[in-house]
């Protein structure tokens, strides 16, 4: 079986903002699926977390290592491609577009074998996880009813990140932080995400550790990206010093780039994202080092229902997987597929187990969101 095509899907009209300082717009260009086709028809669907213009770049610069391939072997596949574009890629657009491949020829080889695409990587050592609200901080009130919301549709972990947190001053964090655990109360897990992969990030070492000693005192679960994310001395030492666990890496891309991090011990828990990083293929092998360095694991997925599906399929391979992202509310989650993700009773997401990734799209729903 060979790859005959692979097309690109633009998903405009849904896009949730970011919380970058300028925002997105529901109209903006910011993820895209590639669809691997093959000769006998068969065809697999992968997520990007780059722009329908970048991808379609990408996927022309590779059409003359990836056309007339096999569709049945992802990571000999992915890696040809990486490695045959050493100089234009290593991280960005390319490796991008590379992950997005990946994924779709996991879901391709699973549907070929008619087995889930947990079971290729390895097993379930988990048929059930919980996944955690990905929601952008605000003022108080608007915080507070959001955090309402959230939770009233069964999510048992929120995870608040970026503007306006540590863009004001250290009271106004503590009372974004106090508002949203009076909220919710003890028994929903917060996380917090202070982006600091944002552009001209102002804040260092002596900033994350005062501000990660406060979030303690709310139990909050983990410190993402609390510094720009190439500081992997002031992650070392924060880590070191820090009342609570330290997370990141969602920027970094190729198994290579999360190598000095994981063995230095920059992260308490490691957050590549798979439609960036280099595809399941490579998230898999960075989970892998993570563990056996004693670091967990957890999925950066701020994304697609694609991206959500291959982030689940990972949490079941990994012996220690504790959450998955669910960025909410977002179309490109909840309108794209045929059978919507749905929590249960205990706000847990159940692991698919059909063929592949186990999803099908929603081809009206591509459609409407194809700008």
């Amino acid at each position: 079986m060979q790859i005959r095509d692979i097309k690109v899907h633009q998903l405009v009209g849904g896009t949730v903002d970011g919380g970058w300082p300028e925002g997105h717009e529901p109209e903006d260009d910011l993820h895209t699926l590639v669809e691997v086709e093959t000769n006998e028809g068969l065809t697999g669907v992968g997520s990007v977390f780059t722009n329908s213009a970048l991808t379609h770049a990408g996927v022309e610069t590779l059409r003359g290592f990836w056309e007339r391939e096999s569709a049945l072997e992802p990571e000999r596949v992915s890696e040809k491609l990486r490695q045959s574009s050493f100089w234009q890629g290593r991280g960005g657009t390319l490796e991008h577009v590379i992950s997005g491949i990946d994924i779709a020829l996991w879901d391709l080889f699973g549907k070929a074998c008619q087995q889930p695409v947990a079971r290729l990587l390895g097993g379930y050592y988990r048929r059930k996880i919980k996944p955690y609200a990905s929601i952008l901080f605000d003022e108080p009130d608007v915080l507070a009813e959001r955090m309402k919301s959230v939770s009233s549709r069964g999510f048992r972990a929120i995870k608040l990140g970026w503007r306006p947190f540590g863009r004001r001053n250290a009271k106004f964090d503590e009372l974004l932080v106090r508002t949203a655990r009076e909220t919710v109360g003890p028994d929903i897990d917060i996380l917090v995400d202070a982006g600091g992969s944002e552009q001209f990030w102002p804040h260092g070492y002596k900033w994350a550790l005062r501000t990660a000693q406060m979030l303690a005192e709310y139990d909050i679960g983990w410190f993402e990206e609390p510094l720009p994310p190439d500081d992997i001395e002031g992650f070392i030492r924060l880590r070191n010093n820090a009342p609570l666990p330290i997370a990141g890496g969602e920027v970094l891309t190729r198994r290579q780039s999360f190598q000095s991090w994981i063995e230095r011990g920059a992260f308490d828990i490691v957050q590549p994202d798979a439609t960036k990083c280099g595809g399941l293929t490579e998230a898999r092998r960075i989970a892998w080092h993570a563990y056996d360095h004693n670091i967990q694991f957890v999925s950066h997925g701020w994304n697609t229902a694609v991206g959500l599906a291959a982030d689940l399929h990972l949490a079941a391979a990994i012996p220690v997987a504790r959450y998955v992202e669910y960025l909410t509310p977002a179309p490109y989650i909840d309108e794209i597929l045929v059978e919507p993700f749905q929590l249960d009773e205990q706000g847990c997401l159940t692991i698919p187990d059909k063929p592949g990734l186990g999803i099908e799209l929603n081809r009206d729903a591509l459609l409407r969101f194809r700008g």
